[in-house]
């Protein structure tokens, strides 16, 4: 039996967190520098195009990495020989449609940006972005390798690369707008976006070309190449993932899309109503989200560790996986409700300059123990081949937070869409539980 210290999911998290730590500590002080830098109505605009960037990548990336990391984890547990195979495969859909993806975002801009996203300013900022697809697609497929054989090294080591030159890029271009007088445009942000998955993808390509000599998986023996099976195989994983990740990112656009137009309603002018949006989404939310480096790096390593637990049979060691999750997960989140409860509304003040994002950090501090744990029994029950129970259950809780949007914010203002925010993660994390449970009482005793 395996010692903790050298358990793979012990050491994978280990590495992941540390990198991830260290990544937020990064994005935390950046985050900080583009609100002084860019203004509560500027980190408004850069945050709309979370949507555009979270649907393409649930396009074109997101559901190849999960299916790529789960079929390279049940190969490895059957053969004993990891396989570069499935990443192929899950390369060869992935980048052409990224570079679809590109191709449309780059010359359809405007009308994205005027129709969808209802603010024109938006449109050279997504030209910027569509670049940044396919070398997230590459990264990306890359990345589901690694974590199916439980090396995170390369992925770590692939995010703080990008993080740092995101951040240098930024530094560096606003610096000299600063040098020359004038005021650095938004845009420079979002090309600091791109020019971080740029070297993050070349760092992915060394590595896993280097990883291919090294298993001689890139040159197969005849009869022995990119089956019709396999292909198969990965797109039964990838594409329900790919479809649901594309229904819950386009609920979830629609959401972050009406926010602001909602606040109009409630009366609020159009700059006031980026200004809170910018607060909340580029300021507050990415506070909160900062001990889920943690669970994130837990989550990422589980999905293949009880995938191969399931397959070979072991399902004490899925109950053992699941019950030390729940646990600590749980009791990281509430110690993290405490803090942010008790010290977000100095933090606000203190760090953003913006007592709006201490009352927002202070409010959203009550998510953290069902934050932090959704995100884990997530990954767990993808791995024991339940996507279409997350999914199903996900559209349930976006559906109840649009209700917020749309029926709270124009009476309540921004507290309307805390409230439902509150409401649909109580509601996620009790779902998740219960159906976690029924799956683990049927699984046969040892």
């Amino acid at each position: 039996m395996k010692s903790a210290k050298n358990h793979p999911l012990v050491i994978g998290t280990l590495i992941l967190t540390l990198t991830g730590l260290l990544s937020r500590v990064i994005g935390f002080f950046y985050r900080i520098y583009l609100s002084r830098l860019f203004g509560e109505e500027g980190m408004g605009l850069y945050q709309l195009l979370s949507p555009v960037l979270s649907v393409s990548f649930s396009l074109t990336a997101a559901g190849y990495q999960t299916a790529i990391s789960k079929l390279v984890a049940e190969q490895a547990a059957a053969a004993k020989t990891p396989s570069l195979r499935p990443m192929a495969v899950g390369m060869a859909f992935s980048l052409p449609l990224s570079l679809l993806c590109n191709v449309v975002l780059y010359f359809f801009a405007e009308p994205v940006a005027t129709v969808l996203l209802q603010e024109p300013r938006t449109a050279g900022m997504l030209r910027i972005l569509s670049f940044s697809v396919p070398l997230s697609a590459v990264h990306s497929c890359v990345n589901g390798y690694f974590y199916g054989i439980k090396k995170a090294g390369i992925p770590a080591v692939s995010q703080l690369l990008e993080q740092l030159t995101r951040v240098g890029c930024v530094y560096i271009a606003s610096a000299s707008y600063l040098a020359e007088g004038g005021l650095p445009p938004i845009q420079i942000a979002v090309l600091g976006l791109t020019v971080g998955e740029l070297f993050s993808m070349l760092y992915s390509a060394a590595a896993i070309w280097q990883q291919g000599c090294r298993v001689k998986a890139f040159c197969p023996a005849p009869g022995h190449g990119l089956s019709p099976a396999l292909c198969k195989s990965l797109l039964a994983t990838a594409l329900p993932l790919t479809a649901n990740r594309i229904v819950l990112n386009l609920l979830q656009s629609v959401e972050s899309v009406s926010i602001p137009s909602r606040l109009r309603l409630y009366g609020y002018d159009n700059v006031t109503a980026l200004s809170v949006y910018g607060v909340l989404t580029g300021m507050a939310m990415p506070f909160i989200f900062f001990p889920n480096a943690l669970t994130s790096s837990v989550a990422v390593l589980l999905l293949p560790l009880i995938s191969e637990n399931y397959a070979l049979g072991n399902y004490d060691a899925v109950r053992r996986a699941t019950v030390k999750t729940v646990r600590y997960c749980g009791l990281m989140g509430v110690c993290c409700m405490a803090g942010f409860v008790g010290l977000g509304r100095w933090a606000g003040t203190t760090l953003f300059h913006s007592p709006l994002s201490g009352y927002f950090i202070t409010t959203l501090g009550f998510i953290c123990p069902f934050l932090y744990l959704d995100t884990t029994l997530s990954s767990i029950l993808q791995g024991l081949g339940k996507a279409g129970h997350i999914f199903f259950m996900n559209v349930a809780c976006l559906l109840l937070r649009l209700a917020f949007v749309f029926l709270a914010v124009p009476r309540f203002g921004i507290a309307g869409y805390l409230w439902g925010l509150l409401a649909s993660q109580l509601t996620l994390g009790v779902l998740y539980l219960t159906c976690l449970y029924r799956l683990l009482k049927k699984m046969p005793a040892a």
